[in-house]
């Protein structure tokens, strides 16, 4: 198979400056806020995309250098597969958000529940449709014994 190679089409600004003390998912960082800078060339692609409460932001985990097979996730103290995992070293850094959506202002997004790192390289948006992305989940497999810890986890350092 061929190469993939993606282009950013814009830049995370955040509160967060190294992933130590990061919220480990956007549902764990309630109403932290940051901004989205879109690259002015894709500025046009955000035409009504303020008529949605909430967006997907598809990122590139720009200061992972290895990835494993298996790790030791932060809601557990056992390891797993990295798919059963959604710990950041993985065979592709790519991380993916669902945030709220506060305003937009030309190309600068506002958005809240925020849990990405400043300088994070963007290389999609996509709106939050409940209709298509929401499902009722029966198996939460390993995460059932831990999720509740969720709001009190943070980023320890250790997928650096």
């Amino acid at each position: 198979m061929k190469k993939i190679i993606y282009q950013p089409i814009g830049l995370v600004q955040s509160p967060f400056k190294e992933p130590k003390g990061t919220p480990i998912q956007a549902s764990g960082a309630k109403g932290i806020q940051g901004k989205i800078e879109v690259f002015q060339e894709f500025t046009e692609g955000l035409k009504d995309l303020e008529g949605f409460s909430h967006i997907i932001l598809i990122y590139h985990l720009h200061l992972i250098r290895e990835s494993t097979l298996e790790v030791k996730p932060f809601l557990d103290k056992n390891t797993h597969g990295i798919f059963a995992t959604r710990a950041p070293g993985r065979p592709n850094s790519i991380g993916i958000s669902v945030v709220r959506l506060v305003s937009i202002d030309k190309n600068i997004l506002t958005v809240k529940d925020f849990d990405i790192i400043d300088g994070t390289p963007l290389l999609d948006i996509k709106p939050y449709i409940s209709e298509f992305d929401y499902r009722h989940v029966t198996k939460n497999g390993w995460y059932k014994e831990n999720v509740h810890n969720l709001s009190e986890s943070k980023d320890d350092g250790r997928f650096v």
